[in-house]
């Protein structure tokens, strides 16, 4: 005999990915009294989010224009989103630099120009020499920290957090949406794609055009003291954690959904990296590590209502996830709830492809 098919379990949001993006839009919509589910196929924050450098990266220079009025939402946005995030949790998420020495070519327009005194303050151990720098008030926190924090924030705001759930296939009604997955159906009345790198196909909804784009990364050691911004210059980035240990980052790699890190890849970021601060040694043993960012092809985010009802995109914000969550949380939540956004949403619509 055939088993009855289970009721499904309701919401009003559900949500597939468990990455900041997913969470923070979660949290924001259970600020404003809204019942939540998210889905993630592994473990909350574990792919691109907690591979992640975490730089605030409002201004830098490879970022698309368009990005910028929604860079500075966010970046206005994170003391009051942090400080929600700890008080929920428990658990503190610190900014871990508040400056940043950006690599500029002559005639470049960013930030002002890194003193001899700032160099000697921020980054006594650099060698800047063949670079010149502008120094940019953009902060960076760990995302461990928040891998940490956020999850335990969610379900402290009394949101549903499901893991290990593979999303199957959705079903989009007139009046709500209904999910197949590996545990258990749902019916919502709203359904978010927060699927990052994977959000390029679900049975049910119209495909976006994001691809995986893989960043591996390494931990050099460094006296704390001898850096204390971040650093981004060609072909490298530096980020001390005011510990001793220095995140060195990162490649843009377009071979699929490939996550395995290279231990050469390492070694090659490594001395670039010691060009710049000779004193940085590798830890022991080395660590290296590599996440999948999820690319558009124009590098924006893809935020809005999919062609299906009650179906939204939140996705494609490619390296800048760790900056872009809470504005992102923000400007979906008044989409969702047909409010106005704070900035607009058009150059970032589904539809623009």
């Amino acid at each position: 005999m055939d088993q009855p098919t289970p009721e499904p379990r309701t919401a009003d949001i559900a949500i597939a990915g468990a990455g900041i993006i997913g969470l923070s839009l979660a949290l924001e919509l259970r600020r404003r009294g809204l019942s939540v589910i998210v889905l993630e196929r592994a473990q909350a924050m574990s792919s691109a989010s907690s591979a992640a450098g975490g730089m605030l990266a409002v201004h830098d220079p490879q970022n698309p224009p368009a990005l910028l009025p929604l860079s500075l939402l966010s970046s206005q946005l994170y003391p009051e989103y942090l400080a929600h995030i700890e008080s929920l949790s428990g658990k503190q998420v610190p900014l871990r630099t508040r400056h940043t020495l950006q690599y500029i070519t002559p005639g470049t327009s960013i930030g002002r120009p890194a003193t001899p005194s700032d160099l000697a303050d921020l980054a006594p151990g650099l060698l800047p020499e063949p670079h010149t720098f502008a120094l940019l008030e953009e902060s960076s926190l760990d995302p461990h920290d928040l891998r940490a924090a956020l999850p335990a924030a969610f379900r402290a705001a009394g949101g549903i957090l499901l893991e290990q759930t593979d999303l199957l296939h959705l079903e989009a009604h007139s009046a709500s949406v209904h999910l197949r997955t590996s545990a258990e159906p749902i019916a919502a009345a709203h359904f978010i794609d927060c699927r990052g790198a994977w959000s390029g196909f679900l049975p049910g909804l119209s495909p976006v055009p994001v691809v995986p784009v893989k960043g591996q990364m390494t931990n050099l050691r460094c006296p704390p003291d001898r850096l204390r911004c971040a650093i981004r210059a060609p072909g490298v980035y530096l980020i001390p954690r005011g510990d001793g240990r220095l995140a060195v980052g990162s490649t843009l790699e377009r071979v699929g959904f490939n996550q395995q890190p290279q231990s050469e890849t390492g070694l090659r970021l490594a001395e670039a990296a010691r060009q710049l601060i000779p004193e940085a040694q590798p830890q022991q043993p080395p660590q290296i590590w590599a996440g999948l960012r999820p690319a558009a092809p124009d590098d924006l985010p893809i935020l809005g209502p999919a062609p299906e009802p009650h179906c939204w995109h939140a996705t494609g914000h490619y390296r800048d996830g760790i900056l872009l969550a809470p504005a992102t949380a923000r400007v979906l939540a008044q989409a969702i709830l047909n409010e106005p956004t704070d900035v607009p949403l058009d150059p970032y619509s589904p539809h623009r492809f």
